[in-house]
């Protein structure tokens, strides 16, 4: 039997997914996508799983699709078929997934980096949308890319393939922070922390509002958002927090202990 190519560890509500492919870059080899869903899945279906947290083991994040796998294969059987489903899991889940790069990504890397409600990556890591210089599209994970970067940086930074800095990636929007190597980990712990103090369903619910475009109707957009503002005032979440608020307590969905 293969070697586990991600790993999944839950502490204090923080699921953690490493992927550990070092040897080719943490690429998207079918090995490694089969187990980043099922690990997706698993994380999703686990009430007591408040945040998740992508990182890896070694000195790439991820370098995209595995291109060992991609030659010679036919359109259908590309590995980039499966991919979307992936992308899809990471941007629409209910809970916030943070994205912990301690090197670069490429391509179908930078592809999960955008999916991930925040990014924080080291000030060394570099970025690029390679697909063109190879005579491919960056054409699947620019759905999850360009709703994050400036419209001018897209377009240079898709048709040149130009590698670009991690203090670029956050001026241009793709990530939040970049950071010193040894102050990774206690900066994505802020992050952790302070999601981990919203409430779920709220959360779920605020993540849903940024995601849906809306509409020219000023009036029907203020009405919607009154309806799910006063849903959530009125709700179990909101009325334990009032309550926690006035109480000068923690609301009982934060987590404590192991």
């Amino acid at each position: 039997m293969a070697e586990e190519l991600v790993h999944y560890e839950v502490r204090r509500g923080i699921a953690t997914i490493t992927l550990d492919s070092p040897h080719n870059r943490n690429a998207l080899s079918r090995q490694l996508r089969a187990e980043l869903t099922a690990h997706l899945d698993a994380a999703a279906a686990d009430d007591s799983v408040r945040v998740l947290v992508i990182s890896h083991t070694g000195p790439v994040f991820c370098s995209g699709m595995d291109l060992k796998e991609a030659g010679g294969a036919s359109a259908d059987r590309q590995g980039v078929n499966e991919f979307p489903a992936i992308l899809e899991r990471l941007w629409t889940s209910p809970k916030p997934v943070v994205a912990r790069l301690a090197g670069p990504a490429r391509a179908g890397g930078v592809g999960l980096v955008a999916a991930c409600d925040i990014a924080v990556a080291v000030d060394t890591a570099t970025f690029a949308f390679s697909e063109v210089r190879i005579g491919v599209v960056p054409a699947v994970i620019s759905v999850t890319v360009l709703p994050r970067l400036l419209p001018r940086a897209a377009h240079e930074l898709f048709l040149t393939g130009e590698t670009f800095t991690a203090p670029r990636a956050a001026a241009i929007g793709l990530i939040n922070s970049a950071v010193p190597a040894d102050g990774l980990d206690a900066e994505v712990t802020r992050y952790t922390d302070m999601l981990a103090l919203g409430a779920p369903g709220a959360l779920a619910a605020t993540k849903r509002m940024l995601r849906e475009p809306r509409s020219n109707d000023l009036g029907g957009v203020f009405a919607d958002m009154l309806e799910l503002s006063a849903r959530h005032f009125g709700g179990p979440e909101g009325q334990e927090g009032i309550a926690a608020f006035v109480g000068k307590r923690k609301p009982s969905w934060v987590p404590t202990g192991d």
